[in-house]
């Protein structure tokens, strides 16, 4: 019998993260670090605002919205991330805070990472938080801009 601790190639996960879940903000620590086995900045298609609650939402849209790409082994980290961002998948999507879907992710150069998971809001719950857009698609809650985040 074949142990069943063996990593399988199909139980990657990619999350493509904006927000506290970044390498430096307050949700890396407890729900990536040592759990990551690669970190690559990126982008994805999209609308990023910023939340009177201290964290930030993402919406489909045009624009660049600017983060990581974090890849896990093991996917039941998508459990502890739904958890969360209060997602549930037998719930309307109104009903949740985020919802999460596969998005097309870049790398800084325009080059396409493949697909990976994200956590987006719709327009009308950013707008009943009072979310304010973020023009330059990057979000910190330790002031760090984009142009200085490379080195993370």
């Amino acid at each position: 019998m074949i142990a069943e601790s063996n990593i399988k190639f199909s139980d990657v996960v990619r999350v493509f993260v904006y927000g506290t879940l970044k390498p430096g903000e307050a949700n890396y620590k407890k729900y990536c670090a040592g759990k990551v086995v690669d970190v690559k900045r990126a982008f994805v298609q999209g609308k990023l605002f910023g939340l009177p609650m201290g964290y930030p939402a993402m919406t489909l849209g045009d624009s660049q919205v600017h983060g990581y790409l974090l890849t896990f082994t093991n996917p039941r980290i998508l459990n502890d991330l739904d958890v969360l961002e209060d997602y549930h998948s037998n719930r309307q999507t109104p009903e949740n805070l985020y919802n999460r879907q596969i998005i097309e992710v870049y790398e800084p150069q325009s080059l396409s990472l493949g697909w990976a998971w994200v956590y987006l809001m719709t327009v009308e719950q950013v707008e009943q938080l009072a979310g304010f857009l973020q023009p330059d698609g990057w979000w910190s809650s330790c002031g760090l801009t984009a142009k200085y985040s490379y080195g993370l």
